[in-house]
């Protein structure tokens, strides 16, 4: 029976209890409740499993993380994760589980498409899912922590011989350090397909959100309602990739406007191919500071919703304001080789 280390920092509610009981089924739990005696968590499956107080805190998942990252850079190599989280609230589930995810990917823990259960107070986060199954909120819940389960047991790195590496970006060449920072990466990436997209201002209209049917009809046809540069080249370009690489200057704390939109648009494609055997990388350059904020953005619409995997490290985050700032940081290119090599090394060539 394989082994699964089940991080479980407050007394769980019915409802969380039940959760990991369903994510738990077939294997032997190795649990831990607090930070002391914390085993080695390297090469191993994870599970974090989050009570929430109704301020939306978990002081002793605090109190964990502070303890894994005190036992530096590598303390989580090798290993999957997933999270549970319950609150007796609307409110902070997917919050809580982004910094869990970012957080923890920054000591190397990987993560399968869609690696979160939340249960919200009220389980209305079901109420989508329950349309498809016609089952009570309950089951539907208890029925996707089974499913993480059973994928995380099945969950495999991708060994690629010859990937194929999509880079989307919005930025102007001339004076982007998000680019230069790119290029940086790109000259240790050699021989490897990479091909490039500009999603240009005015190229893509954001999604309009149309009704289930309608987007699922475009969808089963590789298209969407709005056509344009989304079908005729990113959507080839995503079903083609193996890896996808974000390139996104922080406006404001979050993704450009252009990527956002290209983000939604990936709904219609969705519909009909799920992402779960394509990994994503992003570079994110602050002018000032905020760049987790972009990454979490990134897991959660990447990883959590549309299901890429999110492997180690996924994340080359600097800090540059003025033109050509970026060539100016002190070991910058060693950065930039060594997230080239963590690519290189995720994939096994």
């Amino acid at each position: 029976m394989n082994d699964l280390y089940l991080v479980v920092p407050e007394k769980p509610s019915d409802i969380l209890a039940k959760m990991i009981d369903a994510v738990t089924e077939g294997w032997n739990s190795i649990i831990i409740k607090d930070e002391r005696n914390i085993p080695d968590l390297r090469n191993k499956k994870i599970i974090f499993a989050v009570e929430l107080n109704n301020a939306g805190i978990s002081l002793g998942l605090d109190k964990i993380l502070t303890e894994i990252f005190n036992r530096g850079r590598h303390g989580l190599s090798g290993s999957i994760g997933g999270v549970l989280v319950h609150s007796n609230t609307e409110l902070f589930t997917k919050t809580v589980a982004q910094n869990v995810i970012f957080l923890t990917n920054q000591l190397g823990l990987s993560f399968p498409g869609r690696p979160l259960v939340e249960a919200t107070g009220s389980l209305r986060n079901f109420l989508t899912m329950q349309k498809i199954s016609n089952k009570p909120l309950i089951d539907v819940c208890i029925e996707s922590c089974k499913d993480l389960g059973n994928r995380l047991r099945k969950y495999r790195p991708l060994l690629l011989e010859n990937p194929n590496i999509l880079v989307l970006h919005a930025s102007n060449r001339a004076t982007s350090n998000s680019l230069m920072l790119w290029d940086m990466v790109k000259g240790n990436l050699k021989n490897y397909a990479i091909r490039e997209i500009n999603i240009e201002n005015g190229t893509v209209k954001d999604c309009i959100g149309c009704p289930y049917k309608i987007c699922k009809h475009y969808g089963q046809q590789t298209s969407c309602f709005y056509g344009g540069i989304m079908v005729e080249e990113v959507y080839p370009a995503i079903l083609e990739s193996d890896i996808v690489i974000w390139i996104c200057p922080n406006y404001n704390d979050a993704i450009s406007a252009n990527l956002s939109a290209v983000i939604n648009r990936l709904t219609a494609l969705f519909r009909k191919t799920k992402f779960y055997n394509k990994y994503f990388y992003s570079i994110i350059v602050s002018g000032n500071s905020g760049g987790d904020s972009v990454a979490k953005q990134l897991i959660s619409a990447l990883n959590i919703n549309k299901t890429f995997r999110l492997p180690p490290y996924f994340s080359l985050m600097a800090t540059a304001n003025d033109k050509g700032a970026i060539l100016e940081l002190l070991n910058i290119e060693k950065y930039a080789r060594e997230f080239a090599m963590n690519i290189k090394n995720n994939i096994g060539k």
